[in-house]
Parts: structure tokens; C-alpha cells; sequence
């Protein structure tokens, strides 16, 4: 006999537990090795979870809706149809239940073994990415294909990074594309009302964000896996010891360039990151980060910016080597990361690779804020809304300017008061004086 556990894996170095978003394949359903089994909600994104072995799912353990921790057993898989039953007894006479999810003290050696990650990587002509030889496909549109016998090997994918999703299956098949069915909502705790669940764009094959619960008096709304991950982040930085500089800038030059090429698609928010990793690149020491043998000088600048998630909780996408990119090629990445966050379609490295974090709520007409530190990196910098104020000029006179007020937290036991003072005053600088050398 011969039976296997799927434990919930570890998508993520920060991940301490797994949602279940859904299964996609049933109990008594044949499995083959490497084939997508269950959609896991990790701290930010849903990840496709593909088994190791060849066989049937006999049991599902963590039904769809409900969380375990990493290395607990999620499911049972048979080696045989036969060895099903067996496989059940055995869950039954084990007493698992899908809410009573106990840890499993399983090592990384099992783990690797019960289940391997979909990481797509983008490829270069845009054909479909593929992993170890298998081609990148969305849990729906393998489905579809296997209903309608297409070959998806020579299928190319519209979908992020070239993942086939469900309309190329149908235009493969020669159907016409329809919008992707009503996701089913997870299941939520009884005490909390079930929200109208709300139904995925049609060019966003994964699934969709978990709508918002309605705050009720007297209740408690569970946090979200999301919510959860960023409570972590944040009990971790109470432990590094940080200090905090402000600095005003004149923001007229910057707000001229944004206003001469935003038709081009450039958004603000970008401008703001280049001009911040431009200035990094003078200051390498705000854009390292500490460990127990020392400082962490990174090879290069990848500039996180924060971002309130729709359904609560916070991720940062990371506009990665943002020095080098140019402004252009960088808003229109920065327009997929929002649009994939908001889907939970990012890839782990596309969230959790920031070397300095940029906030902004300036947007909101905040005039100032302090960023608390995100942990692993050196600095944050919080920015408020560009405001009109009234400014003495140089020849003794009063003016009108546009300024805003920019706060940096950093990590005191690399970074000193002198070398936060010096990178903003550059970046000061840059903004009031080199505006238009972002756009080199």
C-alpha cells in the first residue's frame, strides 16, 4: 500500500500558514505528477500547488476556505483506485478533521517531496513559461482543455508571464470567449455574514479577490491570510531600532515634467520611485540592509511601494532595478504589478524583493505621516501631498511654491542621522533642480 500526505507548503520565507482557495481536482480524481491539485492563498498572493506523485486524491483534509499551518497534511493521495478506501479509513480512524488542522513537524526534505510550486518566468518571445518542461497553465483552463481534448502544448498564453489561461483554450477549440465564470466565495465563519461575492474581471483568470465583510457592531471579522502576514511584519519591526528625518521639497519642476508627459501613461507614482533610486545610487547604505554578520550591501536597487488592498491588508509590489529602467517602461510595469496584486497574481519575488519601500499618501491629502520600517530592508520613506505655500525667495521676497513634506524611517543600528539627511537632501535636489533627468 502506498499513501501519500499533501502537506500545505511553504510559498513564501514568511509564510507560517496557508488558505485553501480551492481544489481543483475532487476526491476519487486521478492525478498525474506535476499537475495542479489545490490553489493555496499564501501572506500575498494564490499560488498553484502541483503534486509530486502519481495517483488518486483520496481525501481532502483542509477543505476549501479554511487555513493550516505549514507541514500540515492537507490531503491524502492513493497510489491505486483501490487503496482509496484504505486511504479514507485511514483519515477517519486518525480522527483529521478540516477545522481541527494540527502542525506537522515534517522536514523541507518531505515537504519538497509532497508538493512543488508553479513559478512561472516571463519568457523573452512571449511564448507560454514553463517550468522543469511543462507549460504554465491556469487551474480553469486546464480543465477546459482536458473537456474540449485540446493539445496545450501549442497553445501560446495571453495570460501574466504567458500562462494560458481559459480564453486561449476556447480560441484554440474555435468558441467564442466568454467571461469566466463566478468564482465560488470561500467559505467564511458562520458568525460573519457571507458578502455578494463579486465575479473576476474577464482578462483575470485566476481568482478573484475576496470581497470586502461589511464591519457589523458587536462582531468579529476574522483577519485575512493578508492581514495576518502584515501583523507579523509589523510585530517583527517593533524589534529594530529606528529613527525618523523630515525634509520639505519643492515640487514645482517635478510637477511640471508629470504634467508634459503623463499622456504618455507615466504615473506619479513612478516618477517618485525613480527619482528616489536615483539618489540611491549615490547612498548605496540606505539601500542595504542588516544581518548578524553585518551590512547588507544589495547588487540592486528595487524600489517596494505600498499598496492597500481592496479586501484589507497591505502589499508592496517591487519595481525591481529601478535606476536602470526607464520612466516610461517603468510606470507601464508598475501598471501590471497594481493590476496582478489586486488579483493576487504576483509572483513571490515580485512582492518581497524591495531593497527601500516608498509610501505614499500623498494622494489622500495627507500632509505628513511616519512609515513604520518593513523587515530585511534599511529604510522607508513616507510621502505627503504636494501643497502651495507661501515661501520667502532669495531676493527678500514672498513667492508661492508647491512643496511636500517626505519623512524617512531608518534603521538606526546601520544608518545615522548624517546619512538620512544627506540622501534626502540629494534627493531634494534632484526633484527641484534635475527633474527632467528622469526622463533620460
Amino acid at each position: 500500500m502506498s499513501i501519500h500526505e499533501v502537506f500545505m507548503p511553504a510559498l513564501s520565507s514568511t509564510m507560517t500558514e496557508g488558505k485553501i482557495v480551492s481544489w481543483v481536482k475532487s476526491p476519487g480524481d486521478k492525478v498525474e505528477k506535476g499537475e495542479t491539485v489545490v490553489v493555496v492563498e499564501s501572506d500575498k498572493a494564490d499560488m498553484d500547488v502541483e503534486s509530486f506523485y502519481e495517483g488518486y486524491l483520496a481525501h481532502i483534509i483542509v477543505q476549501a476556505g479554511d487555513a493550516a499551518p505549514v507541514g500540515a497534511a492537507i490531503a491524502l493521495l492513493a497510489e491505486t483506485e483501490a487503496e482509496i478506501e484504505t486511504a479514507i479509513a485511514q483519515a477517519q480512524s486518525s480522527g483529521t478533521q478540516s477545522k481541527e488542522v494540527v502542525a506537522a513537524t515534517t522536514s523541507s526534505k518531505q515537504l519538497a517531496e509532497a508538493t512543488s510550486v508553479t513559478e512561472t518566468t516571463e519568457s523573452q518571445n512571449g511564448s507560454p513559461s514553463r517550468q522543469n518542461g511543462r507549460t504554465v497553465v491556469s487551474p480553469r483552463a486546464r480543465k477546459l482543455a482536458k473537456e474540449l481534448k485540446i493539445d496545450l502544448s501549442g497553445i501560446s498564453g495571453s495570460g501574466p508571464y504567458g500562462r494560458i489561461v481559459a480564453e486561449d483554450v476556447e480560441a484554440a477549440a474555435g468558441r467564442p470567449s466568454k467571461s469566466p465564470a463566478t468564482v465560488t466565495p470561500v467559505t467564511l465563519t458562520p458568525s460573519v455574514p457571507a458578502p455578494t461575492p463579486v465575479a473576476p474581471a474577464p482578462a483575470r483568470p485566476a481568482p478573484a479577490p475576496a470581497p470586502v465583510v461589511a464591519a457589523v457592531p458587536g462582531q468579529i471579522t476574522p483577519l485575512t491570510t493578508l492581514q495576518k502576514a502584515v501583523v507579523r511584519n509589523m510585530e517583527a519591526s517593533l524589534s529594530v531600532p529606528v529613527f525618523r528625518v523630515g525634509y520639505t521639497i519643492t515640487t514645482d519642476a517635478l510637477d511640471k515634467l508629470y504634467k508634459q508627459i503623463k499622456s504618455k501613461g507615466v504615473t506619479m507614482t513612478a516618477l517618485l520611485a525613480k527619482a528616489v533610486a536615483v539618489t540611491l545610487q549615490k547612498h548605496p547604505l540606505l539601500n542595504a540592509s542588516y544581518s548578524e554578520q553585518g551590512i547588507v550591501y544589495h547588487s540592486s536597487i528595487n524600489i517596494a511601494v505600498a499598496v492597500a488592498m481592496d479586501d484589507g491588508g497591505l502589499i508592496t509590489p517591487v519595481l525591481q532595478n529601478a535606476d536602470a529602467v526607464d520612466i516610461y517602461s517603468l510606470s507601464r510595469n508598475w501598471k501590471s504589478l497594481v493590476d496582478r496584486a489586486r488579483a493576487k497574481q504576483l509572483q513571490p519575488e515580485e512582492y518581497n524583493s524591495g531593497t527601500f519601500t516608498v509610501s505614499n499618501l500623498g494622494m489622500f491629502g495627507v500632509d505628513k505621516f511616519d512609515a513604520i520600517l518593513p523587515p530585511g530592508q534599511g529604510s522607508i520613506l513616507a510621502i505627503g501631498a504636494s501643497r502651495p505655500q507661501v515661501v520667502a525667495t532669495t531676493d527678500g521676497l514672498f513667492g508661492i511654491k508647491q512643496q511636500m513634506q517626505v519623512n524617512i524611517t531608518c534603521d538606526h543600528r546601520i544608518i545615522y542621522g548624517a546619512h538620512a539627511a544627506a540622501f534626502l537632501q540629494e534627493l531634494a535636489q534632484l526633484i527641484e533642480t534635475k527633474a527632467d533627468s528622469l526622463v533620460l
